[in-house]
């Protein structure tokens, strides 16, 4: 057995009986090859609700920080059980680092890998959905992997039992693959990965329900915008209209 297989098992079972937490959709998600899984961010416990609760190994990609191995002890420990379960780092920086960034993410994918991301980049300031960011977007089009949209709800930490963090009867909804195969190798045209983007977070609202902001949740999480500058920015759903370019050798 892994290491992954080692963690999983019992914490699997504290998360289905401890948080009594429930997943409807998992037969969406492939049971074969690789497979991008894209979710809202509500809360902490995100991170770990979602792999717990489905047969595949997810691949989560982590800080790069975090990966480092010349901070301590401690930090070489942690650097040691991210790889054992399969991590793959991330560099945050943003720009064109942050893109770059994303290369052992797609090797996970093109391994045939589940790796699951967060197209917002951070949590929810006031549970509304924000926009996306494209990584997604360049994942999706670089690997031609299916994105399946996931919605988390309920996922609040609700204060502690027995000094674990507690998240009362959560649940997960898995929605059908989004397949944007048909322009693969387009990762690096703007208006194709805004598009991309858009569709996806749509497909995260339908299953959330949330109001969507057309805002970065980190400009409001730093305060560089403000609460009725968020508000004015509500939208009904992300992007909308026909994809910007016709798929790769033309349309059918």
């Amino acid at each position: 057995m892994s290491w992954y297989g080692f963690f999983k098992v019992p914490f699997t079972q504290f998360v289905k009986h401890g948080y009594k937490a429930t997943i409807t959709g998992a037969e969406n998600i492939p049971a074969t090859g690789p497979v991008i899984l894209a979710s809202n961010h509500v809360s902490y416990a995100d991170t770990f609700l979602t792999p717990a609760l489905i047969k595949r190994q997810v691949t989560l990609p982590v800080k790069a920080e975090a990966f480092r191995r010349d901070q301590g002890f401690t930090w070489s420990v942690i650097a040691w059980f991210l790889r054992a379960v399969g991590m793959v780092p991330l560099d945050r920086s943003g720009g064109r680092a942050a893109l770059d960034g994303l290369g052992p993410v797609i090797e996970a994918l093109e391994q045939g890998r589940v790796v699951g991301i967060y197209p917002e980049g951070t949590r929810s300031p006031d549970g509304r959905l924000y926009q996306g960011k494209t990584g997604v977007a360049r994942l999706a089009l670089s690997t031609g992997a299916p994105v399946v949209p996931v919605g988390i709800l309920d996922a609040d930490i609700a204060g502690t039992k027995f000094g674990i963090p507690w998240v009362e009867r959560p649940r997960i909804i898995v929605g059908e693959p989004l397949d944007f195969s048909v322009w693969k190798g387009m990762q690096d045209d703007r208006a194709m990965g805004r598009w991309v983007t858009d569709e996806v977070m749509a497909a995260i609202q339908k299953l959330t329900g949330q109001t969507y902001v057309q805002a970065y949740a980190a400009s409001v999480k730093s305060g560089s915008m403000d609460a009725a500058e968020a508000d004015r920015r509500v939208r009904e759903r992300p992007g909308g209209g026909p994809p910007p370019k016709e798929p790769t050798g033309g349309l059918s």
